[in-house]
């Protein structure tokens, strides 16, 4: 006769609180508040942005900037989705985004993805915040693989990438849509990285 099964783990989501390090306060978005919706909507109206994501609901103006928050809280709510406000730990000036995405509690494995305002770029700020949220991942949602993708060609992100830990595991052929178009297809670099593997130097 077998032995008592192992206990099943909670697979419940994890409160989402703020995530502080390495000069960052990473917080929920609040769809309420008038300067999350202006600094979610300027970051997805920035053409460095457009260049590289197309995402699947196009944010154009305010209200459906809001929108977006709206369903990103909900997607908090549910356990699938995790998204954080970056800011400075000091100042609170917000400086882009970063989410976990695509959770998978079962297969212990999700994707990150990450944006950071003009005025922030060139201080390692995706670097550092995605350093924060992979370890508050790897160990406080219990995941073991994250994943990340970016469009070929996108050199930037390949360095932030291996920075912090993500392999480089190949191209992925047609994987995400073309800038601006949801009617093509271009290629896509997959990272990851393991809870086995080890933590990264900070920066």
């Amino acid at each position: 006769m077998n032995g008592p099964m192992a206990p099943i783990r909670d697979q419940s989501p994890a409160p989402l609180t703020e995530l502080l390090g390495h000069g960052l306060r990473l917080r929920p978005w609040d769809a309420a508040s008038g300067s999350d919706v202006e600094t979610w909507l300027r970051g997805l109206r920035d053409p460095e942005f457009q260049r590289w994501n197309t995402p699947l609901r196009l944010v154009t103006d305010r209200r459906s900037a809001q929108e977006s928050l709206l369903a990103r809280a909900q997607s908090a709510t549910e356990g699938t989705s995790m998204s954080f406000r970056i800011a400075d730990a000091r100042s609170d000036t917000a400086l882009g985004h970063i989410g976990v995405n695509e959770i998978k509690y079962h297969l212990k494995v999700a994707r990150v993805g990450y944006w950071v305002l003009p005025e922030a770029r060139g201080q390692g700020v995706a670097t550092r915040a995605l350093l924060l949220a992979a370890h508050w991942a790897l160990t406080e949602l219990g995941l073991h693989r994250l994943e990340l993708d970016h469009a070929l060609g996108h050199d930037a992100s390949c360095r932030i990438a291996e920075r912090c830990g993500f392999a480089y595991e190949g191209t992925l052929r047609g994987a995400i849509f073309q800038e601006g178009r949801h009617d093509a297809f271009r290629d896509a670099h997959l990272h990851a990285r393991l809870a086995t593997d080890p933590e990264p130097a900070g920066p």
